[in-house]
């Protein structure tokens, strides 16, 4: 018995990819997931883009905005620019429409017209409702920024909501008196913030109205956002796939001597390679089509309403798929290895990069990092051409990412594969 679990402990030691497996991947899953949904503290959480458009230029509204931009979990955006000069011009309702149309911002709150004046004279409630723009791919953004509208206005205008109310109850009630009006006069400076009495004076049970507006209006919302999971689905396995298709072609033949019989022939190294690459981004095509066109038939996803921008992006996601596949069977020392290793690869980027869930749950740190990855760009490129309808023109950030990563890819297992060309 000693001698068996000594033999299974040396073999563990000099298998780097199965102590990985074992322990490694384990660890960045958990990593992953709790940074997603373990809650670590304020500053861990995802901040939200919220775009807002000031219409009614009054007290109100900047007070309104300045309780907004202190809120850590915001990003708040005034202007058409990301990164505003003091010259720069302050959103109108339809450019605020198109920030969450393109997917710039997920929602943009509108402050109307008159809404300051007739806060003034109703207080509680009254007054135009404030318009948020949502895009509903996202489900969280519209609900927290709904929230913290009522809160903005309740903490940051508590001095102005008093004297609405004080009008409306002098409309139905009478006057007050000398007295009494002295004594709101007195209280007043104490419910502006800043004052001594902070902003927890008045507490009104409803502030302001607020309409959310999905700028999408997609007629299958339900089939656009199929899209988003087939494609999560399809990259993951297409990688998996590929994978395996360079392994069993490309190792096999190693090892059973075909590569090296085929070296002697004119196709070459670079020959070769080029042919298992086409073929496996053939492969590929055909699995991503299969995929979407039982999206279809089965959940109504709408394929052939956006044929053109599925099979650029389909294309490119193959073609760099079946590169990064070829990379790693040349860099790989046996079959075994190629298996081990793809796999910690590809189920990190399928984490990171949103094929197991959306990125905006996400910190903004680890966003930033799912770009790395393959996952982020394919799948960003399907949401584009399925939930927003893009142009194809609009797919160029990520139809050149892809292209630059299936070149590099391409170079890489020309590199690595001059080990057999030397042996």
């Amino acid at each position: 018995m000693r001698t068996l679990l000594r033999i299974g402990w040396v073999n563990l030691r000099r298998d780097r990819v199965g102590q990985a497996l074992t322990f490694l991947l384990p660890i960045i899953f958990f990593s992953i997931f709790a940074s997603v949904f373990g809650g670590q503290g304020e500053s861990r959480t995802p901040s939200i883009r919220v775009a807002i458009v000031d219409e009614d230029r009054s007290e109100l509204s900047r007070r309104m905005i300045a309780a907004l931009q202190k809120e850590a979990g915001l990003r708040v955006r005034l202007t058409g620019d990301d990164d505003p000069a003091p010259t720069s011009v302050p959103l109108d309702r339809s450019a605020g429409e198109r920030l969450v149309r393109e997917g710039t911002v997920p929602v943009t709150v509108v402050i109307p017209a008159g809404l300051g004046a007739a806060f003034g004279q109703t207080g509680f409630g009254g007054g135009p409702a404030l318009t948020v723009f949502a895009d509903p791919s996202d489900p969280i953004a519209p609900n927290m920024i709904s929230g913290l509208l009522q809160k903005a206005t309740m903490t940051a205008a508590p001095d102005l909501m008093m004297e609405g109310g004080i009008k409306q109850f002098e409309s139905h009630a009478g006057t007050l008196t000398p007295e009494q009006r002295a004594a709101v006069d007195a209280w007043l400076p104490r419910l502006k913030p800043g004052g001594a009495g902070g902003s927890n004076g008045v507490a009104p049970s409803m502030g302001v109205t607020v309409n959310v507006v999905d700028v999408m209006r997609s007629d299958d919302r339900r089939g656009s956002l199929v899209s988003f999971y087939a494609a999560g689905v399809g990259v993951m396995f297409l990688l998996f796939s590929m994978v395996g298709a360079a392994g069993g072609v490309l190792l096999e033949e190693v090892e059973s001597g075909t590569l090296e019989r085929l070296l002697c022939t004119n196709l070459g190294m670079s020959g070769i390679l080029l042919g298992k690459w086409l073929f496996m981004v053939t492969v590929g095509i055909a699995q991503l089509t299969v995929m979407f066109l039982w999206g279809d038939l089965v959940f109504g996803l709408p394929l052939f309403s956006h044929l053109p921008g599925f099979f650029v992006m389909t294309i490119v996601t193959a073609a760099a798929g079946a590169a990064l596949a070829l990379a790693l069977a040349t860099l790989a020392k046996s079959r075994a290895q190629l298996s081990g290793f793809s796999t910690i690869l590809i189920l990190t980027m399928s984490a990171l990069g949103g094929s197991m869930f959306p990125r905006f749950l996400m910190t903004e740190t680890m966003q930033k990092v799912g770009l790395l990855t393959f996952n982020a760009w394919a799948l960003d490129g399907y949401l584009k051409v399925f939930w927003r309808n893009a142009p194809l023109w609009q797919l160029w950030p990520q139809v050149t990412v892809l292209l630059a990563l299936t070149a590099a890819f391409l170079a890489g297992a020309r590199l690595f594969a001059r080990r057999w060309e030397a042996a």
